[in-house]
């Protein structure tokens, strides 16, 4: 039985009221067959999505329950097809902050949340004015999370997509962080002006490897976009730049902290010596992976 006939079945239920059972069951069975992981849950998290509910009211419907799934075939298919889950449902969660995501940006992930760590534990006072640099800032995740947890800082994220810049911007109105947040389009440190310096420099650079492009899963091969994630011949392009700019943008005492991809350690503790940098300190994530590494002025 092909997928063309089985949402056939599906479609009808669209027409009008369905058991929840009934409608998770079938959900399932086109995501399992898709190969998306945890194809149940995420069937559930959609239909949650499209009904317009918590989580606590999801869990008070009986499964019999009959409910109108106006739109979930669509979104179910789209999931079938490997599109972020985020993409469907607008919206991604980072640190303590609930973001809008869009094609436009890569979509947040935990990993990147290690960034945000080395940031608190090397700049200790929470109430210090920082001025912060984000670049290559997507949906302003890093910014904005560092910004929640420093109140008297401010920061400027910078991204080459115009579209990705408006994104972060609207997320700082979401977050009740747009007074002390600016974002704008523009080429890495390119786009600032020649004498801006800031305390702390972050960055989540493309870093995959040209060639590695094609093993990426589906929904980032296919859906997000390839210039936030290709890195060049070696995936090192951006850190080039990044490096040798760093010390002309750098205050005095400033931290540079950027994400890195698997095995670029020794690479990246290579650029920063040849860019009169110290790494102090390279940060694993949740799996035990090397992800944040974090830069300060060689002493003169």
């Amino acid at each position: 039985m092909g997928l063309e006939h089985k949402n056939v079945t599906f479609a009808d239920h669209n027409r009008g009221r369905a058991p929840i059972e009934q409608l998770l069951r079938q959900a399932t069975h086109t995501l399992a067959e898709a190969g998306i992981e945890n194809p149940r849950r995420e069937a559930r998290l959609l239909l949650q999505h499209v009904l317009g509910l918590s989580p606590e009211q999801m869990l008070a419907f009986s499964p019999r329950s009959a409910v109108e799934p106006v739109g979930y075939l669509e979104v179910v298919a789209r999931r079938a097809r490997h599109e972020p889950f985020a993409y469907i449902t607008g919206q991604k969660g980072f640190w303590t902050l609930d973001l809008a995501v869009s094609p436009a940006s890569l979509v947040p992930r935990g990993d990147t949340e290690t960034l945000v760590s080395c940031v608190l534990d090397h700049m200790p006072d929470r109430e210090a004015p920082l001025s912060v640099l984000d670049l290559g800032t997507g949906t302003g995740c890093i910014l904005l999370a560092v910004l929640s947890e420093y109140p008297q800082a401010w920061g400027v994220g910078v991204d080459i997509n115009p579209q990705a810049a408006a994104l972060a911007a609207g997320n700082a109105v979401r977050c009740g962080l747009a007074g002390r947040a600016a974002f704008m389009a523009g080429s890495w440190m390119a786009a600032l002006a020649p004498e801006a310096r800031f305390d702390l420099i972050l960055s989540n650079p493309p870093y995959i490897p040209s060639h590695d492009l094609t093993e990426l899963m589906p929904e980032v091969r296919h859906h997000e976009p390839v210039r936030a994630l290709d890195g060049g011949r070696d995936g090192l392009d951006a850190y080039r730049l990044l490096c040798a700019d760093l010390p002309a943008r750098l205050k005095p005492g400033g931290v540079g902290v950027f994400e890195i991809g698997i095995g670029q350690e020794a690479a990246l503790r290579a650029l920063a010596a040849e860019n009169n940098l110290d790494v102090t300190e390279v940060r694993a994530d949740f799996e035990g992976i090397a992800r944040a590494v974090v830069m300060r002025l060689r002493p003169i």
